[in-house]
């Protein structure tokens, strides 16, 4: 059976920088995979090539075997593949229902003579949406904080709204670029609990950035390390953790003065 994820040879160069060189990964449905590496390293290239924001130099993605290296983040959106961001991005003046509802507008049927008008179709499908909205909210345990404003939710619960933001479209593939920046260890341990939740109720497939080897360890089956644009090594959490070229990369050669 094929991969639902497939990246081959992929590379990317800015001027005469490779930032991602003869990447290869496969990722099969259900998995929950981790890319870690210093700062630097490439990992949100990737991101940001699988997710159509760059386009590669080189090398090719398949995904549910079809080619989209070359297709519009919207496209390769509604092809099943969403992401969240290193930094939070919401609507922060907008309350966390709003910030769930926009996301659901994607469904919205009714054209604008209906939405300039607010004729009855237009208020029975937005009341469909709020209704929608919240059942969403109360999965993540939002459903009280509905009225408040986004920016003024703390951190962790910014992160969780976020990731039920980017569920809404229903994918196959989630994104995740280091979902526990900023967090507090109590924080951590709710964002573990979180994304191994919501690969079992949403039947997920993950690829997270991570820096927290925390989390790395916790949650993840198989981990991939960069360093320079390249893959130093994979396979089981504790085996990268404990390869030689990985230590280097964080911690530098033992022969460094």
């Amino acid at each position: 059976m094929s991969a639902l994820l497939e990246i081959n040879k992929l590379t990317k160069s800015f001027g005469g920088l490779k930032a991602v060189s003869d990447f290869d990964l496969n990722i099969n449905t259900g998995e929950l995979v981790g890319l870690i590496g210093p700062n630097g390293a490439g990992k949100t290239t990737v991101f940001n090539l699988i997710t159509g924001m760059y386009n590669p130099t080189l090398g090719s993605i398949k995904f549910q075997e079809h080619e989209i290296s070359r297709l519009k983040p919207h496209k390769i959106a509604k092809l099943g593949i969403t992401r969240t961001f290193q930094n939070i991005r919401l609507f922060p003046e907008l309350t966390v229902l709003d910030n769930v509802r926009i996301a659901y507008h994607f469904q919205t049927r009714c054209g604008i003579c209906h939405t300039l008008f607010r004729t009855k179709r237009f208020n029975e499908e937005e009341s469909q949406l709020r209704e929608k909205a919240l059942e969403f909210l109360a999965i993540f345990g939002l459903e009280t904080r509905y009225n408040e404003i986004s920016k003024n939710l703390p951190y962790g619960e910014q992160r969780r709204l976020e990731i039920a933001r980017a569920l809404v479209s229903e994918p196959k593939l989630l994104l995740l670029d280091e979902p526990a920046a900023g967090m507090n260890p109590f924080e951590v341990g709710r964002l573990m609990e979180l994304i191994s939740f919501i690969r079992d109720r949403f039947k997920l497939t993950i690829l997270l950035i991570e820096h927290q080897m925390k989390v790395v360890m916790g949650i993840c089956e198989r981990v991939v390390a960069m360093d320079f644009g390249e893959i130093i090594a994979q396979g089981k959490p504790e085996q990268v953790q404990n390869d030689p070229k990985v230590i280097e990369a964080y911690l530098g050669s033992v022969t460094d003065s």
